[in-house]
């Protein structure tokens, strides 16, 4: 999950044993090459250099526990973070093109059909080549309906169709694939706020959940595009991709540490079991795994 992360974390921690500046320099070259970013990663090292300031640690491994639980604490995954998946309620998965967001929406309806919940899928991705048909093959395999117009059409159209259809037949979960442009902000919001309109007016008791995906292994890119959605709407949770890979694992803590916004699943593979919900512990300890 955190393969690159978790060598040159362990490699220094193994080769030096007083946490000096010199310690702390080569912490701070570690976390930054492993996509934490310099802004989190200075606050992350301030934050447990002062905590082993208060604990009067000297060594790198009482240093090593300190991160370990700075970095669980901020990663921390609260029940409350999955409320939706126990109520009614409408799911807006926003993302750029190529990050695996239709892919990741296919993932979740299967795993929440499978649960016992009856699924809705709304293509509003109405710009994107090939992005409807891609969400219909997905709700077949998934048996899940799909409400889709032609390419081209108003995505809040779209949304309105998808949420008549949500109420008549009583459904658990709406999911709407929604915009991934992101070269017109003003655009983006438009869009956006036009959607949730409809919402409010068709179906304002609905809970909603709005999920960015995100894709690992772009580092400090995916941090931008998830400021930008958050600038444009409100930003609920993330869906990591391709965590499996190539990613160096550091994204997860820069998302968090400098946009507030939690990791709510991650993909770590090809099948629909593959999108998981996010385990803070897990991560953190596979940071520190030798």
């Amino acid at each position: 999950m955190a393969n690159f992360f978790s060598k040159l974390i362990n490699n220094l921690f193994q080769t030096s044993e007083v946490a000096d500046d010199s310690f702390y320099e080569d912490l701070e070259d570690a976390m930054i090459m492993s996509d934490v970013g310099v802004t989190s990663t200075l606050k992350i090292i301030d934050a447990v250099k002062s905590e082993a300031k208060r604990q009067n640690v000297t060594t790198t491994k009482e240093v090593k526990k300190i991160l370990h639980d700075y970095l669980y604490e901020l990663m921390r995954v609260d029940s409350s973070y999955y409320d939706f998946e126990h109520q009614k309620s409408i799911i807006s998965v926003i993302g750029v093109n190529g990050v695996g967001k239709t892919t990741s929406i296919g993932k979740m309806a299967k795993n929440f059909k499978d649960s016992g919940k009856k699924v809705i899928l709304a293509a509003a991705d109405t710009f994107r080549a090939g992005a409807i048909e891609q969400l219909r093959e997905w709700g077949n395999r998934d048996g899940v309906d799909v409400i889709a117009q032609k390419e081209g059409s108003d995505p809040a159209a779209v949304v309105f169709d998808a949420l008549q259809s949500f109420k008549s037949k009583n459904a658990d979960l709406l999911i709407i694939d929604t915009a991934g442009r992101l070269h017109n902000k003003k655009n983006l919001m438009q869009e956006l706020g036009k959607i949730n309109r409809i919402i409010d007016k068709e179906f304002a008791e609905g809970y909603r959940e709005t999920l960015v995906v995100l894709d690992a292994t772009t580092g400090q890119n995916a941090l931008s595009q998830a400021q930008i959605f958050k600038d444009a709407c409100q930003v609920t949770g993330i869906i990591l991709t391709k965590m499996d890979g190539t990613a160096k694992g550091g994204i997860a803590l820069a998302v968090q540490s400098e946009l507030g916004i939690p990791v709510k699943y991650i993909g770590i593979g090809e099948k629909a079991s593959d999108l998981k919900k996010f385990d803070a512990k897990e991560y953190v300890d596979s940071i520190f795994a030798e």
